[in-house]
């Protein structure tokens, strides 16, 4: 009896899990004040560069890993670095949605720096791009804040502390034509061609429905896709207020659970046990409400491509705020990991995305959901290289 009630939670946590990056959690009870207290913003910061990275580090990160370090050792210049001990090696082999993350960071400081009067000028990848491999310890970006009376604030900037992805069950209408076009003038002047898959589409809807599905089985049923997620999963208060970065799950239950030892994080169940499919069967549904689709296909897969589109991705989701819309990505089918093959071929096809170098750097929900709470962020102090 214990061991079938170990199996079930195992899989209830595996299953939250996974849905983070697929589709079905979302905080059950309230977060801990510190661990959202960074969407209270800045305050009183009287340093331009602080003020600034307070709002950068609210950007959207996969699995809310905030892999964002920061130099602010030459004055007035930020310099920015992948945490390498903050990577997804599993279900992001090359760190694809890694640096597409540093975009989404650059994306809301240069929003923020705007709103103070100043100009980010940015370089990429000063002392060179990482390889296909994955990242190392070169910067990602050079900023420097510039006074300059010409810049203006963006309207997007207005969205910033709004913004949070939403998991929920989506109501079936679908977006509007005005929110439609909001969304892909956000995106204007950046190397992306962006679309949607709405009711107009049925064939469409349907077969993207199916490959979100089967991708999430497939991630959900991958032991060490799943193992790679539990290791990330911050259960109750005290973790969530300990690392306020991750997957959080406060639901009582499982804190009870957890409590006792039956809630098991170091292997994953079988994926025909009865809670896997419960979990399957929850997700299914989520997907069955999504009543259109997102996507940002670029023409190559260079470093310097999936920055921008991080910071194409996050001016789209603020322009969706802007409409009460709700976006929800789903990387599953567009991750580069041997089990996804199939998956991330079928969605290339249904995308029309297949000509050589084209990539799906985003792939999402998109409709009208419940309000949802702010995910934990680390604060500005943890960020910082050199204080």
């Amino acid at each position: 009896m214990q061991t079938d009630r170990r199996n079930a939670l195992r899989v209830i946590g595996g299953g939250v899990i996974a849905a983070a990056t697929a589709g079905v959690v979302g905080c059950s009870s309230e977060l801990p004040a510190e661990a959202v207290a960074a969407w209270q913003g800045p305050g009183a910061e009287t340093d331009l560069r602080r003020w600034v990275l307070a709002h950068a580090i609210l950007a959207p990160h996969s699995h809310n890993l905030q892999s964002w370090l920061v130099e602010l050792g030459e004055p007035g210049v930020i310099t920015l670095y992948m945490d390498l001990q903050r990577l997804l090696p599993e279900t992001d082999p090359f760190s694809r949605q890694m640096v597409m993350s540093q975009g989404t960071f650059l994306e809301l400081l240069d929003q923020a720096a705007r709103q103070r009067g100043h100009r980010a000028e940015m370089q990429l990848f000063p002392r060179g791009a990482f390889d296909r491999k994955g990242p190392d310890q070169r910067p990602t970006a050079r900023i420097r804040l510039v006074e300059d009376a010409v810049v203006r604030p963006d309207p997007l900037f207005a969205q910033v502390f709004r913004r949070h992805t939403n998991r929920s069950p989506y109501e079936m209408r679908p977006p509007s034509a005005q929110a439609l076009q909001a969304i892909r003038e956000a995106m204007e002047g950046f190397p992306v061609t962006a679309g949607f898959t709405d009711p107009a589409q049925p064939a469409a809807l349907h077969v993207q429905r199916e490959i979100a599905k089967r991708a999430w089985r497939i991630e959900l049923s991958t032991p060490r896709t799943l193992l790679e997620s539990y290791k990330v999963l911050r259960v109750g208060p005290k973790e969530i207020t300990q690392h306020r970065d991750g997957l959080s799950l406060n639901d009582p239950m499982v804190r009870f659970f957890t409590a006792l030892g039956l809630f098991d994080r170091t292997s994953a169940s079988a994926p025909d046990s009865q809670a896997i499919q419960g979990q399957i069967k929850r997700f299914n549904a989520v997907i069955d409400s999504t009543p259109a689709f997102f996507w940002m296909v670029t023409a190559d897969n260079e470093r310097v491509t999936q920055l921008l589109a991080g910071r194409a991705y996050v001016r789209a989701q603020l322009a969706a705020t802007a409409h009460d819309l709700a976006m929800h990505p789903l990387q599953q089918a567009l991750q580069e990991y041997r089990e996804q093959e199939e998956m991330h071929a079928q969605i290339r096809q249904s995308l029309g995305a297949q000509q050589s170098g084209q990539t799906i750097q985003m792939w999402a929900r998109l409709g009208h959901g419940p309000t949802v709470r702010p995910a934990p962020r680390r604060g500005v102090q943890a960020h910082l290289l050199h204080a």
